[in-house]
């Protein structure tokens, strides 16, 4: 018996014909598989810094949502009446941003292709003319609401994560940052607009060149490489005369006065 033990394990391991038992031969098969296994299992557990910035990015959003969510359900349980009339004010300068940013794609695209009016599909056609038909805001319709924009809801430190984010594409800004960080750009961006505006009535917009004259607008969120440089001073004056009469507690205004003061601001203002 010893002997026999002593030929048997020579032959396992010289590589000899001689089987080893179902015990022993299921201790290597399982062997096998963990090294086999081990590779893959450590560098699934491993994360690209790309891969670690989008699930970071993914968590925040979902957050955001969750919490805008859980603000409107407070503010319908508790504030039914103002909860209509936020609701309200929101989407309807939800409709009136996404209204002006067609407009203004397809104006730029008539340029673009030197396209007439009547050239256009019968949708962009109705779509400019419906649009034209709004009035332009004047000054003393938009100052009237500064009280709406100095506290809860509209006020700078009260806007939500949603809104910041939608204010920071309409000044041309990245809205690829946590809510934070995008209020506090915000305020520091509003401020310097706040302070070069007053610096600017001042100077006199006729002391500016058409390219000053440009990138000013420009920076207050008017695209205006398609409208003529007239209608870009007279736009320019307009929003100085709101900004020069805001105090620091109604900036949040001025953020969305970007919508207000460019809504059918498109070069067909009669």
């Amino acid at each position: 018996m010893a002997l026999s033990r002593v030929c048997w394990a020579r032959s396992a391991v010289w590589g000899s014909a001689v089987t080893p038992g179902h015990f022993v031969t299921r201790r290597l098969q399982l062997g096998r598989s963990g090294l086999a296994w081990g590779a893959p299992r450590s560098s699934k557990l491993h994360l690209s810094p790309k891969a670690d910035v989008k699930n970071l990015m993914s968590y925040v959003v979902t957050k955001t949502k969750a919490i805008n969510g859980k603000y409107h359900r407070f503010l319908g349980r508790h504030f039914p009446r103002f909860y209509v009339l936020y609701t309200i004010f929101m989407k309807g300068l939800q409709m009136l941003w996404a209204d002006a940013k067609k407009a203004r794609r397809i104006k730029t695209n008539m340029w673009k292709h030197n396209i007439k009016f009547h050239q256009l599909p019968y949708r962009e056609m109705e779509h400019l003319r419906q649009i034209q038909r709004g009035t332009h805001p004047a000054i003393h319709d938009i100052l009237a609401l500064r009280e709406c924009f100095s506290n809860h809801p509209l006020g700078m430190n009260q806007l939500q994560a949603l809104h910041v984010k939608a204010l920071s594409r309409a000044m041309l800004l990245t809205s690829y940052l946590p809510p934070p960080l995008l209020r506090h750009r915000l305020k520091t961006h509003t401020t310097v607009i706040h302070q070069l505006d007053q610096a600017l009535a001042k100077l006199g917009i006729g002391q500016l060149t058409t390219q000053e004259v440009k990138s000013a607008c420009y920076l207050r969120g008017l695209n205006s490489t398609h409208i003529g440089e007239d209608r870009c001073r007279t736009w320019l004056g307009e929003w100085l005369q709101i900004s020069c009469s805001l105090k620091e507690a109604e900036l949040s205004l001025l953020l969305h006065n970007v919508v207000l003061l460019s809504t059918n601001y498109l070069g067909t203002r009669r």
